[in-house]
């Protein structure tokens, strides 16, 4: 039972990353196709919602020795290091005049790793909540970060507040919940929601996306502060929803890339590279066609294979984790196989 475990989560992280990955490149596609915006919506409503809860789901430790610190070496250090190697690639890629390196504002999808590291350290105060309590406060917080406009961008502080709660549900589940969303009945009825999902954003394509980001105060999204609350708080519910429909969609058992689940934070920091490659320049013009989309899911599906190898682990290892474990077992399963043959 503890092996099938493992593979489903495996499982999940890997196909959301995958997620993450096609997300971002259809992104570019969003006012060509309504089908393709559609798509993106549908993803964005599970996708860094389902891994926010994952990564609090297993955030069980917090009060181990030495937890804080090791947070800052795993989150803050990288974090640090490729705002700096972004920042130099925009400078060479975009042609900027000048070099500007501003730890306060993530680039891109560096907030998530901002982010992860206040959710961890928000659970040594929350942790002590009864649920009801701890998710009541999260929710209030999470609806209120809405008023402020300068933590749009600064420390990611909008979305640390906004996905804090899913964050806070997923460090008070237990495997068991996981189990029960896996039942059969569910998987039958978690296809229809996302097909029902994607048929409302398909008819109501002015739906705006903003909402799933978390990233923007309620002044730009909605017309006034009742509003914006109540479609805050429909996309929480969505949100909700659509996160226990993916999980219950997960396989359990073991397949090719399910090892591969278990590398996403390296996918997750260098699939940017390709992607703002691919946006800026005229590789993308190439995709014009409803036929040409099936290539972009080939594309992310392949891009996320090479980046969740053992090779590319092994090499981002000492930027990533400032260790070289991977890089010391692939030199010795390489030797090894040489002497076989």
């Amino acid at each position: 039972m503890k092996q099938t475990r493992d593979y489903y989560f495996d499982n999940a992280k890997f196909l959301l990353i995958f997620f993450v990955v096609f997300g971002h490149f259809i992104q570019s596609f969003n006012s060509d196709s309504n089908s393709i915006y559609s798509l993106y919506k549908v993803i964005y409503t599970f996708h860094m919602p389902a891994f926010i809860l994952v990564s609090g789901f297993f955030a069980k430790g917090i009060y181990e020795e030495g937890y804080v610190q090791k947070y800052v070496k795993k989150l803050i250090l990288p974090y640090i290091i490729f705002q700096v190697i972004y920042s130099i690639f925009y400078f060479y890629l975009y042609g900027k005049s000048s070099l500007t390196v501003d730890p306060l504002s993530p680039h891109w999808s560096l907030w998530f790793l901002i982010s992860l590291f206040f959710w961890n350290m928000l659970l040594l105060g929350f942790s002590k909540l009864k649920p009801i309590y701890g998710l009541s406060i999260a929710m209030f917080f999470g609806l209120a970060i809405g008023f402020v406009d300068w933590t749009s961008s600064y420390l990611s502080l909008t979305r640390t507040f906004v996905f804090f709660p899913l964050f806070l549900l997923g460090y008070y589940m237990n495997k068991k919940h996981f189990e029960w969303v896996r039942a059969k009945p569910f998987k039958i009825g978690s296809i229809l929601i996302f097909v029902s999902c994607f048929a409302v954003f398909y008819n109501f394509p002015d739906i705006n996306h903003q909402w799933l980001l978390g990233s923007k105060p309620y002044d730009v999204l909605a017309s006034s502060s009742f509003e914006a609350i109540l479609v805050r708080l429909g996309f929480y519910l969505l949100s909700f929803l659509m996160i226990f429909c993916f999980f219950a969609c997960v396989p359990q058992k073991q397949y090719f890339f399910t090892r591969f689940g278990k590398n996403t934070l390296y996918v997750y920091l260098l699939h940017g590279f390709f992607i703002r490659i691919f946006r800026s320049t005229d590789l993308q013009e190439a995709f014009t066609t409803p036929k040409s989309y099936f290539l972009i899911v080939l594309m992310a599906f392949l891009l996320t294979l090479v980046l969740s190898t053992n090779l590319v682990a092994s090499l981002a290892q000492p930027f990533i984790e400032f260790r070289t474990t991977k890089m010391q077992k692939w030199s010795t399963k390489t030797s090894y196989k040489e002497k076989l043959f």
